[in-house]
């Protein structure tokens, strides 16, 4: 079973990846799963910065109607659906 996960980083990460200054979002089976695939695809296997907030269960039509829902993959399938580019 799959899980979509939201992540915000810490005003104080430092540079971050491009687009990922709004969030992350990822599906994966589990935390776990997810913090490797950002770990991996997004942060090219640097550390993942501390993140302020993850939801768990995202529901994807309460995010920024204004940015991220018009920029974003499908998040039906394992891998990272925001920002666009990192499938």
């Amino acid at each position: 079973m799959l899980r979509r996960y939201w992540f915000e980083f810490d005003a104080d990460a430092g540079e971050l990846p491009p687009g990922s200054g709004y969030g992350c979002g990822v599906t994966a089976h589990d935390r776990a799963d997810a913090e490797r695939l950002l770990r991996q695809v997004v942060f090219n296997e640097a550390a993942v910065p501390p993140t302020r907030k993850v939801v768990e269960d995202v529901d994807v039509s309460a995010l920024d109607a204004g940015h991220v829902l018009p920029n974003m993959d499908a998040p039906t399938s394992r891998g990272v659906w925001f920002p666009r580019g990192y499938a």
